[in-house]
């Protein structure tokens, strides 16, 4: 039994490695973990389906998220910002890239839209990156870095979620940590990030890049933000909402009556009417609905880890394998978390899964909660950025491949991988062994 957490795992990587749906990926995983834990397969199926209730007020709130960053996407306040930031910055290279970063981390915590800005940010600026003689990569880091490290580190928007499934998670697993440490512990792996960050800007891709893109067709996303230059009601009305959204968040601790807050708002003002709810709710549900029902999955998955024994067994004879060594056991873990996340592509689903194995293997090798934490979310957060399946990789490839001349592994993929995953690993690592 105490290898069925291995088998499920590679069960897991394999069928995501291969391009198989996650969802099927993660119930393949899970039923492979019941039965070779000795349940049959209607009962791992319903302790897979038992256990998917512990991450339902997630799932919740990245719907709502969804159905805000639809109405706020609609008000056209995304448009008239990116104007004006695109007119400051136009002859700035390495400026615009960190803007573009900064604007990206916006979208994460205070301004909730996830990636549904950059089709409204990106296709626009194609001729700029192009006249600018900007590498679209150094374009791809910048979106990537503000995709990820703001959740990872800031405990509001996505940050919320994120940090609040670490805490949960561990706590479920037998290790006490308060929520308001959790930044604390993510503090150093961040810091690879922004290293991650400067380095492709001011050094990999430095050079002009020289184009050949022929006859780009952009000119329907050009003229959409020509449309929004000037600030309106409806503008004002949306940063209230958001405004709105994010003090009730942060005064009940609960994003679900966070993301209320805000789409009631939007109704009240009229920035959206009435006609357009069913539509905005479909197209929020659609954007982050796969996300959602990953992470309940998740949940399940972690359950029949646990209520097997199987983790249990398994942390036993992998101490006496690792022979108490911390160093070892970190570099374990965090290639683990490598390997699972970048096959699902979702740091948020992994989390669960990735708590249930290493809460008891870090207590067995003496981490602190604080040095845990920092592992799992390093965990989660490594292989995110790179995989193929990944919204922090397939957001950027869609605004920059819109004229066709984007390479989704190669100038997405491999380029984020290297320059936020290599520092990744290694704050973490520091992480581990300095909390």
């Amino acid at each position: 039994m105490e290898y069925a957490v291995i088998v499920s795992v590679l069960v897991l990587i394999v069928l995501s490695l291969f391009r198989l749906n996650v969802i099927l990926a993660l119930m393949g995983a899970a039923v492979t973990a019941g039965l070779l834990a000795g349940l049959s397969f209607t009962d791992s199926i319903e302790m897979l389906v038992s256990g998917m209730g512990g991450r339902a007020d997630t799932a919740l709130s990245y719907i709502l998220l969804g159905v805000f960053a639809v109405m706020i996407g609609y008000s056209g306040i995304t448009g008239f910002l990116v104007t004006n930031l695109v007119k400051l910055l136009k002859n700035k290279r390495a400026a615009l890239l960190l803007t573009i970063a900064g604007v990206a981390c916006l979208s994460q915590n205070l301004i909730p839209v996830h990636i549904a800005f950059i089709p409204i940010l990106i296709p626009p600026l194609l001729h700029l990156f192009d006249h600018m003689k900007i590498n679209r990569r150094a374009v791809a880091v910048s979106l990537t870095f503000g995709l990820k490290a703001p959740y990872i580190l800031l405990p509001v928007g996505y940050g919320l979620i994120f940090q609040n499934i670490i805490q949960e998670s561990m706590n479920e697993n037998g290790m006490n940590i308060a929520f308001g440490q959790i930044w604390q512990a993510m503090i150093i792996p961040v810091g690879g990030m922004v290293i991650g960050l400067l380095i492709a800007v001011f050094v990999t891709y430095r050079k002009d890049k020289e184009t050949n893109t022929g006859n780009i067709d952009v000119t329907e996303a050009e003229a959409s933000l020509k449309d929004t230059k000037r600030f309106q009601l409806s503008h004002l009305l949306t940063l209230i909402a958001i405004v709105s959204a994010l003090l009730v968040q942060v005064w009940t601790e609960s994003l679900v009556i966070g993301a209320l807050t805000g789409i009631a708002a939007m109704f009240i003002f009229r920035v959206v009417p009435v006609k357009e709810a069913d539509q905005t709710v479909n197209d929020g549900v659609r954007m982050m609905g796969m996300i959602a029902f990953v992470m309940l999955l998740a949940s399940g998955y972690a359950t029949v880890l646990q209520d097997t024994g199987a983790v249990e067994q398994l942390v036993a004879v992998t101490s006496d394998v690792l022979g108490g060594s911390q160093l070892l056991g970190a570099v374990v873990m965090l290639l683990t978390g490598l390997l699972i996340t970048m096959g699902i592509g979702s740091s948020f689903g992994t989390i669960p899964i990735l708590a249930a194995l290493f809460v008891p293997l870090s207590a067995s090798l003496g981490f602190s909660p604080l040095a845990t934490a920092a592992l799992i979310g390093t965990a989660g957060a490594i292989g995110d950025a790179g995989s193929p399946a990944s919204d922090s990789t397939l957001g950027p490839t869609a605004g920059l491949n819109a004229d066709g001349h984007h390479d989704h592994i190669w100038d997405t993929c491999v380029p984020t991988f290297l320059h936020f995953n290599i520092p990744l690993f290694i704050c973490g690592l520091a992480a581990a062994f300095l909390l």
